[in-house]
């Protein structure tokens, strides 16, 4: 039985990239058929939405996507893409692994922290309000109890699942004393839930210095919206960069992986794209739907080209281009 996934090929340098990750997948037997929609600045130009509905209907049909990167058009009154998928599905959990990678060079050689962020509540709700009289502007920060405890729990229940040693929760509750106050007070009473697993909470400034000091200190971490948009990328910079990261936004019934980099229209049909962002979000994805063989399968062929400097896209320092990248991927795969 083949899975029937959503697949969502984006703008720019996502068709490139998409096409990539697609034939890898398929080389490897992963067993996957897509229905293919558009969303974003190209389905925006060609049928005036930029999510369309049959889009979100076939993404609770299938339960799973796969997203390559879109562009919101600039100017007034577009809500980002990202953000109208998140709050559609109730994809609460942002989920960011962030690993070393072989044959990437960075700082620190032994990076392997998961975050998990909050994804539809803080000040990414968009509660903002306008004084024109007095000139003042407002964004309201909304932190709810049920949002605290189902991230905060999702966060535990996988250092569980896979072995992890401990959650670290990033707050601000020295200042900001009610929302992060009871954001840490229902952390800490989740915490008592699992003794097997080490708990600590740290201040978001401390916790910045300490991750670029000392990441290898850090295994799961879980945080509000805007805090985790801010340390997810940070983590991404400590093993190179977000075009090499997974990405997944999740709820309790559906589940959209992406590769959270930008759509590079820049660079877009120049043969230059690095699709291993979206293929990693590809092997996370084939662990959630239990096609563990195969997503080991092709993280082995990934960290095997990666290793090969030469073989790699121009931004890790190599000679290939998309095409090239992939081919050698595909070989790995098979031999």
């Amino acid at each position: 039985m083949r899975t029937i996934v959503t697949l969502i090929p984006g703008d720019g340098i996502g068709p490139e990239i998409t096409e990539s990750v697609c034939e890898i997948l398929e080389k490897a037997g992963a067993e996957i058929s897509w229905e293919t929609y558009l969303a974003g600045e190209r389905s925006f130009q060609e049928n005036g939405e930029l999510i369309p509905r049959a889009l979100i209907e076939s993404i609770k049909r299938n339960r799973y996507a796969l997203k390559a990167p879109v562009t919101t058009p600039v100017g007034k009154g577009f809500k980002s893409v990202n953000v109208g998928l998140r709050q559609e599905l109730d994809l609460f959990i942002n989920l960011r692994p962030s690993q070393t990678l072989p044959g990437v060079k960075t700082r620190f050689d032994q990076v392997d922290i998961v975050l998990f962020r909050e994804n539809t509540e803080g000040l990414y709700a968009g509660l903002e309000i306008y004084d024109e009289r007095l000139g003042i502007a407002d964004a309201i920060k909304r932190v709810t109890r049920k949002g605290s405890e189902r991230i905060i729990r999702a966060a535990f229940d996988y250092a569980r699942k896979h072995n992890r040693r401990k959650v670290t929760l990033v707050h601000k509750a020295n200042i900001l004393k009610i929302t992060f106050g009871m954001f840490l007070e229902i952390g800490r009473t989740i915490s008592a839930e699992y003794p097997d697993i080490q708990f600590e909470d740290v201040i978001i400034d401390n916790m910045c210095m300490q991750l670029v000091r000392n990441p290898e200190k850090y295994d799961v971490v879980v945080t509000t919206n805007l805090f985790g948009d801010i340390l997810s990328d940070l983590n991404a910079g400590l093993v190179g960069g977000l075009g090499i990261v997974a990405g997944a936004n999740l709820s309790e019934d559906y589940f959209v992986f992406e590769a959270v980099h930008g759509s590079a229209p820049d660079i877009a049909g120049q043969d230059k794209a690095n699709p291993t962002a979206l293929l990693q979000s590809a092997i996370l994805m084939l662990e959630y739907l239990g096609k563990f063989d195969v997503a080991k399968n092709i993280k082995n062929a990934l960290f095997h080209v990666l290793a090969q400097q030469e073989w790699c896209t121009a931004d890790l320092g190599g000679q290939s281009g998309t095409r090239k990248f992939t081919q050698h991927i595909v070989q790995a795969l098979q031999s």
